[in-house]
């Protein structure tokens, strides 16, 4: 999900103005307007995705978080797909009813294994190359993906900008205001964490919710909408390995070794790219200290007002950061 130091911020937030974009009609819950939920077999997966507009059109691809689901995007999606794109929402490994195809597979949510399910997604359907957006998870696997395998992004737009984890960095202390933020991944470090997770995801994620997005004021169908996702039988274990490796409590696979030592290099992104900036990000707001990772076409906005989940809390500033890239 977020950084150390991103999380400790948004406790600090909490005071600031209303957001200048009012919550859209679809955040009541109703039912969404990309109808059935298609399968198709991808890597190691069997993935769940939504899909709307031409089948012909540009393609954009979707990638939500932790701990969120497409539904984020559920109108960004067809104000899109109005303006002649094809948008392709999956459901990440561990989410709603995508499934690992072998029950041997490693339950790994290491952020290399998330971006090489995306190249998968993106064989199995026949697509060359593709817009991505994303936020949180969705925005680091967007940003591995373009650094790892350029040739197939069009173009980027990351939620708080270059989220390549470093895991030299992460073993570093913070100051204890901002340890106090990194809360919940010291928990998912235990095995009390873990049994805490399992027992209690509905009520652990609505608190995420609340924290990571303050200003945002959704209701229970919103959010009971969205929880469906974490009845997924490896959630809780991806989740966990995720949160874990990134401390080194937990090995990752080594099918992506290589993929992790160009990753610790902190490699630069070529391609065209609009970064988003919210109340989320604190002090991080301006972008300034992951500028140099962007080489190609870039742009930074920023967004006042608004939390963590910026496509389903300013879906039109999302939407415009994808029409403009």
């Amino acid at each position: 999900m977020i950084s150390r130091r991103q999380f400790s911020q948004a406790l600090a937030v909490a005071g600031v103005a209303a957001p200048l974009v009012t919550a859209p009609a679809h955040a009541t819950g109703s039912k969404p307007v990309w109808g059935e939920i298609k399968q198709v077999r991808a890597g190691l997966l069997d993935v769940g995705y939504a899909e709307m507009g031409p089948a012909d059109g540009p393609v954009t691809i979707l990638l939500h978080g932790w701990p969120y689901d497409i539904h984020s995007f559920a109108d960004v999606a067809p104000a899109l797909a109005a303006k002649g794109h094809r948008v392709l929402i999956p459901y990440l490994r561990g989410y709603g009813p995508t499934r690992f195809l072998h029950a041997h597979t490693k339950r790994n949510g290491q952020p290399a294994a998330v971006a090489s399910d995306l190249i998968a997604f993106m064989d199995a359907l026949k697509i060359r190359k593709a817009t991505l957006a994303g936020f949180d998870w969705g925005a680091r696997t967007a940003c591995v993906t373009a650094a790892l395998w350029p040739e197939r992004v069009k173009a980027l737009v990351s939620v708080s900008g270059y989220l390549i984890i470093s895991l030299k960095a992460n073993q570093e202390p913070l100051s204890p205001q901002a340890e106090l933020g990194w809360w919940y991944q010291f928990y998912f470090a235990t095995d009390r964490g873990e049994k805490g997770y399992t027992q209690n995801t509905y009520e652990f994620n609505k608190l995420i919710w609340k924290l990571a997005s303050p200003q945002w004021n959704f209701d229970e169908a919103t959010y009971a909408r969205s929880a469906t996702a974490w009845k997924n039988p490896d959630h809780v274990a991806v989740v966990i390995h995720n949160y874990r490796w990134r401390l080194q409590l937990a090995e990752g696979e080594h099918r992506y070794d290589g993929l992790e030592r160009k990753l610790q290099t902190r490699p630069v992104i070529t391609v065209p790219t609009i970064t988003i900036a919210s109340d989320f990000d604190g002090p991080n707001k301006p972008g300034t200290g992951y500028r140099d990772r962007f080489t190609g076409p870039y742009e930074h906005r920023i967004l006042d007002g608004i939390g963590h989940n910026v496509p389903q809390e300013a879906p039109e500033a999302f939407t415009r950061a994808v029409l403009d890239v």
